[in-house]
């Protein structure tokens, strides 16, 4: 298994020019992925999808399940249960928030960052690579460097108030359920779902919240990557693909909007009026 296989990142315009946004989505919106940056907590809410060439599953109900899709040449199963477990009783009232991990919450690299908040060891091959000097000259060392979004913690634990909060990444757990650990210190995260939990669709890992368990009106995905969301664009929060800019305000930023919506009786309202301001 390759490096770049374990976590499922977009592309950094560092190093490649940003996916354009496909026409019709920017003449909805009026907004391009600049312009949203630059502007209020409520721009970068607007519904401007990156062209992917990824198509929703023709569907006449956001509560039906998806149609099954072809992965490595098998059918994919639905799953037996529900993705998530039963609601606590303390999150009970409470709506669902999906968050993603890579350019949401953090970005991680396996090329060295000399401010990296967290370095991960990482299983590649059946092989641990601890990532201490003194181990370098026994065995190939693989490392992953992860920073951490601006304001991540206070939003962390302000969500984890308001909000029954999951963690979904499209990435694998090797990676990824280390680095939650050393993220979430207070146990916002109810629950932790990964690569498996998602359908690929047209190549890509999309995460299906139909099958989370929860009533549709009441979840919400907050998401760096349209693709991800596809199946339900209507229980979205887009956010903006994070790299490295520690000046990024876009977490602090949203925590009133959804200190707002934790109050509403269902998300699709509130959702539908920003998309169409």
């Amino acid at each position: 298994m390759d490096n770049p296989s374990i976590i499922t990142q977009v592309t950094n315009p560092k190093e490649e020019e940003i996916l354009s946004c496909s026409q019709d989505k920017v003449s909805q919106c009026n907004l391009s992925l600049k312009k949203q940056r630059s502007r209020s907590i409520f721009s970068t809410l607007f519904c401007c999808f990156r062209d992917y060439n990824v198509e929703p599953p023709s569907s006449n109900s956001t509560s039906v399940l998806p149609p099954l899709v072809e992965e490595n040449g098998g059918l994919q199963k639905p799953p037996a249960k529900y993705l998530l477990p039963e609601m606590t009783i303390s999150d009970y009232g409470k709506k669902c928030v999906v968050i993603d991990l890579d350019e949401t919450l953090v970005h991680s690299s396996f090329k060295p960052i000399s401010n990296a908040d967290f370095i991960v060891p990482v299983e590649i091959d059946g092989t641990i690579h601890q990532g201490w000097r003194w181990e370098q000259e026994k065995r190939k060392v693989n490392e992953v460097y992860v920073l951490k979004r601006p304001h991540v913690d206070e939003f962390l634990q302000r969500m984890g108030e308001l909000f029954e909060c999951v963690l979904f990444t499209a990435s694998l757990a090797k990676y990824a359920d280390p680095v939650a650990d050393l993220l979430d210190r207070w146990g916002v995260f109810r629950a932790r779902l990964f690569r498996e939990s998602c359908v690929f669709h047209r190549g890509n890992y999309v995460k299906d919240l139909s099958r989370l368990g929860r009533e549709l009106s009441k979840v919400i995905i907050v998401d760096n990557s349209p693709a991800s969301y596809i199946f339900h664009p209507e229980n979205a929060v887009p956010v903006q693909s994070w790299f490295d800019d520690m000046t990024d305000t876009e977490l602090l930023d949203l925590l009133p909007f959804f200190e707002g919506l934790s109050k509403e009786e269902e998300v699709y309202t509130m959702l539908h009026k920003l998309c169409n301001r």
